[in-house]
């Protein structure tokens, strides 16, 4: 849905016989409520006589092209490159004429997700009413001299190079925007202004400002936009990277520190990046909640355990960390009304108790049960079912994030949850991959060694396209992680269930992945596996991403019908496949041979 807001305007000549302002709003196609709703105001400079046009094409352009820029672009950069076009256009159209024909101011205003941006030029300006308080965002760039306040210091069109102002702020419900051009504000004081923006009607607010400017002598055009904030969505990306970037990191806390009502009680993981602890959630003290929930929830909220999830001091500074964490929030808040999040864990947007938020971290829900990894830490031993319905749950949720263009690339032991109320969840989307995510990040080598498929290792088969090389030797032509990625992490984690060894050993730190040889089938480490589950689980771990799985379903499909319907046996990789250079080893060894035996015969037989 977009934005539940109230717009409203009006526009007059007044005692002019031109009208040379124009405003415009637009509201977001369906799939594009993620973008927002704009609205502009711009005020034509009279001199020259195309200041009607420049206004009118300035405001148009600005706000059907909005629409047009890329959802993932900053709201801030997609109106600069809108406006910076707009004004090299009108800046060379004024080069070929004189006097200056076509200038004009511009305040233009995205409300997005649940914050504002606010971009301006000249002297038209922006004011917001909240809680009965009324403050003028803008600056007008004017002659501060009283006999020249209406000469500009910045327009469109004059000027190639054009500097504008912005301004990012949080949306309340509530809010009420007011933009003006100069022959409305010029005449009405910003208490006659707050009165009048407070109508409840927006269409009735913008008529009775242009009437009150005229009835108080205003000689000039004018035109109000009044947009009245009634309904907020959900955070976008740039809400909670800001909220990132401006929020202090909380210091390293002990068991019994409390933070915005959130008592420690245990340190969780410590990565040298991220700090995890199980918090409680306290009574608050009478009067010390600024927004209580409703009904008993903040009754209902003492208690109860929650994961708190931070950056650790040391990367305080870290701006592309704390962006990285950002996103993983924003990912968390976007999957919560998805199917994908019955296998995610709930993360919560505000302290429980209406406490304000004093630094940044994440919250998610507290599950009791055990993670993979620590079942295997306990030396618990898993049966071939246990495991092959653990890996169709894994299956049924990465199926889910995929389809969602979401790749988590850290699936691994340790990421998968068995809840005590018998779902599996899986953790951890601070790597994830969404095509939202800063550049530092999609470029990061991300993810466990043990679990990272060979072709993010370099392992490259250049024989698919003709080239020379056609073994898998690492080289520096790494491959980005997809959905592929995932599903060999969890084939090498299903080995691991059901064996207790890696199928291509451990990787340490700082080493490089050895995918030399094929993997032991895991029969042979425990017989009571059956044949086709070798299969299966072979094919999700093959050297060669050919021969893997391709999605989540198939993988899912193959376990389901078992021994019913088998897949056939891989066959052995060559083992010029698995090592280009074997042939240059073996004409080695042969001509090592013959020398040796050469140098036998000249020696000790007889002449």
């Amino acid at each position: 849905m977009a934005f539940d807001i109230d717009i409203g305007f009006a526009t007059l000549a007044g005692r002019k016989a031109s009208n040379e302002d124009f405003c415009a709003a637009m509201l977001p196609e369906p799939g594009q409520e993620g973008m927002g709703s704009i609205v502009a105001i711009a005020d034509g400079v009279s001199t020259g006589g195309m200041g009607k046009e420049a206004a009118q094409t300035s405001v148009t352009s600005l706000v059907r092209d909005y629409y047009g820029t890329p959802e993932t672009w900053d709201t801030t950069v997609a109106l600069d490159r809108i406006i910076a076009a707009q004004n090299a256009w009108l800046a060379g159209i004024n080069r070929r004429r004189y006097p200056v024909l076509g200038l004009t101011t511009l305040t233009a205003l995205v409300l997005r997700g649940q914050s504002y941006t606010l971009a301006h030029v000249g002297d038209s300006r922006c004011y917001l009413l909240r809680a009965g308080e009324i403050t003028q965002l803008t600056h007008d760039h004017v002659v501060n001299h009283p006999d020249f306040k209406h000469q500009l210091l910045r327009a469109l069109g004059a000027e190639d190079h054009l500097v504008v102002d912005y301004m990012q702020g949080d949306l309340h419900v509530g809010d009420v925007f007011v933009l003006l051009s100069d022959g409305v504000h010029g005449q009405l004081r910003e208490r006659q202004l707050a009165v009048l923006a407070g109508l409840p009607n927006a269409q009735e607010a913008s008529q009775q400002l242009v009437e009150a400017a005229l009835a108080g002598g205003s000689t000039d055009n004018v035109s109000a936009m009044v947009v009245r904030v009634l309904g907020l969505l959900e955070a976008t990306l740039q809400d909670v990277n800001r909220m990132a970037q401006a929020l202090p990191i909380p210091p390293r806390l002990k068991v019994g520190d409390v933070i915005d009502g959130l008592c420690v009680t245990a340190p969780v993981a410590d990565n040298g990046i991220n700090l995890l602890y199980q918090v409680r959630a306290m009574a608050p003290a009478p009067g010390n909640v600024s927004s209580p929930p409703p009904g008993g929830a903040l009754a209902r909220s003492a208690g109860k355990l929650y994961a708190l999830k931070t950056l650790s001091p040391a990367r305080a500074n870290d701006q592309d960390e704390r962006a990285m964490l950002a996103h993983e929030a924003w990912l968390a808040r976007h999957m919560r009304s998805l199917r994908a999040a019955d296998n995610l864990v709930n993360i919560h947007d505000d302290p429980p108790g209406g406490q304000a938020r004093s630094a940044f971290y994440l919250l998610y829900d507290w599950h009791a049960g055990q993670t993979w990894q620590q079942m295997l830490d306990l030396k618990r031993k898993f049966s071939p079912q246990q495991a092959v319905n653990g890996a169709m749950q894994a299956l049924k949720a990465l199926g889910r994030l995929h389809r969602q263009g979401v790749i988590h690339r850290d699936i691994k032991p340790s990421n998968l949850h068995q809840g005590d109320d018998g779902v599996l969840r899986v953790l951890d989307l601070g790597v994830a991959l969404t095509g939202r995510e800063p550049e530092s990040m999609r470029q990061l080598h991300a993810g466990t060694p043990n679990y990272v498929n060979p072709e993010q290792w370099g392992y490259n088969r250049r024989r698919q396209s003709g080239g020379g090389n056609g073994g898998s030797g690492p080289d520096d032509a790494h491959e980005l992680p997809d959905a592929q990625s995932d599903l060999f992490a969890l084939g090498v984690t299903l080995y691991q269930m059901l064996t207790g060894k890696l199928p291509y050993g451990e990787v340490l730190p700082y080493q490089v992945g050895r995918y030399y040889r094929d993997p032991t089938p895991p029969s042979r480490h425990n017989p009571e596996i059956p044949i086709w589950l070798d299969h299966v689980v072979l094919k999700a771990v093959a050297r060669d991403k050919r021969n893997r799985f391709e999605t989540a379903e198939e993988f899912l499909l193959a376990l389901e019908r078992g021994a019913s319907r088998p897949l056939t046996a891989a066959h052995p990789t060559p083992l010029l496949q698995r090592d280009p250079t074997a042939l240059w080893k073996v004409a080695l060894a042969l001509s090592a041979l013959f020398n040796l035996l050469l140098i036998y015969w000249l020696l000790f037989l007889p002449k």
